[in-house]
């Protein structure tokens, strides 16, 4: 069976480090093929972005250009509408068979999981990582889940042996960066230097996003 393959979803209103480098450590720790990162077109848990679906695109495109394995699937943007992770995934799943899927979330976005669409066919399509900060205890079997019961993966290597079905905590470096405090920083003129790609940040500046705009 082929390597997995890790997919990170998102506003990325602006993509920045805090997504791009605990996804490139999720890569080498699992030793996935690639990262496919795949910016929103309509989220349907928080309100409507402040850059365009064109341009936060744009940024993803750009910032990946540091982070060798990652790569950008504009799938979601080209569907329009809502962007519900398990219409992504089940294309994914026909476009690539039984290849192994992992899809990355955060703790937050874990524990949250059963509000999203058709949370039930998740574990189906893909396998489920989620990634935590140093320190963080995995819960006892009895404090997980109903439906997270059972599918834990033991080792990293597992994930490789079937498509799709199990659990894995993985630990990251905690990244103290956020989209909200880039955009304000940008809106007050403050430097945001260092908390996203240069080439991002460019961008940013020669397109005036963010700036004068309520955050």
């Amino acid at each position: 069976m082929s390597k997995p393959l890790g997919i990170l979803g998102g506003t990325f209103d602006p993509i920045h480090y805090g997504h791009l480098r605990p996804a490139q450590e999720v890569l080498r720790a699992l030793d996935l093929a690639e990262v496919r990162v795949v910016p929103a077109a309509n989220p349907p848990h928080r309100r409507a972005p402040l850059a365009t679906a064109v341009q936060r695109l744009r940024m993803a495109e750009l910032a990946v250009g540091e982070f060798p394995g990652l790569r950008v699937d504009d799938r979601e943007i080209k569907r329009g509408g809502p962007s519900y992770t398990v219409l992504t995934l089940a294309s994914l799943r026909e476009e690539l068979g039984d290849r192994p899927l992992c899809l990355l979330l955060g703790l937050d976005a874990f524990e949250g999981l059963e509000s999203w669409h058709q949370w039930q066919r998740l574990p189906e399509l893909a396998h489920i990582v989620v990634m935590t900060r140093p320190g963080w205890s995995l819960p006892a079997a009895e404090d997980l889940p109903t439906w997270a019961r059972g599918r834990l993966a033991p080792a990293a290597g597992d994930l490789a042996l079937a498509s799709a079905g199990k659990l894995y905590f993985q630990t990251v470096t905690p990244q103290d960066i956020s989209a909200t405090r880039i955009r304000e920083a940008i809106a007050r003129s403050e430097p945001v230097d260092g908390l996203l790609p240069p080439a991002v940040l460019g961008y940013l500046r020669a397109n005036r996003i963010y700036l004068n705009r309520e955050n």
